[in-house]
């Protein structure tokens, strides 16, 4: 698949990185470079990787490249709950959060299953 922008995980997992991005702006300034730099890191690899994947000529550096996104995005989750206990999300934010970020790994997941398969 050439047109990375018709897959629905890529247009999910972007609409998560803006999501996470607005979520992130409140957040202490000492943690510009911190927690809030990871969790805008964790969550533009996600797209970033699907995209670089299908980029590729075979499908086993696509199932590499969707591999490195389920990383990043059980990364990020973990980013989101340090966030949560250490009070810079509340606890709506978080729930908006992850449950977006579960629904790009169920995604993810079923998309590496299909991939598998063939």
């Amino acid at each position: 698949m050439s047109n990375f922008r018709k897959l629905l995980v890529w247009q999910k997992s972007m609409s998560l990185t803006t999501k996470i991005y607005t979520g992130t702006k409140n957040f202490p300034k000492e943690e510009l470079f911190g927690l809030t730099s990871q969790i805008r890191r964790s969550t533009i690899s996600i797209p970033s990787n699907i995209a670089e994947g299908l980029g590729r000529d075979s499908n086993k550096e696509l199932i590499r490249f969707i591999n490195i996104a389920v990383g990043s995005l059980f990364e990020l989750q973990t980013q989101l709950e340090i966030a949560k206990n250490i009070y810079y999300l509340n606890n709506e934010d978080f729930n908006n959060l992850y449950e977006d970020s579960r629904e790009v790994e169920r995604m993810l997941i079923a998309f590496l299953k299909k991939l598998k398969e063939n």
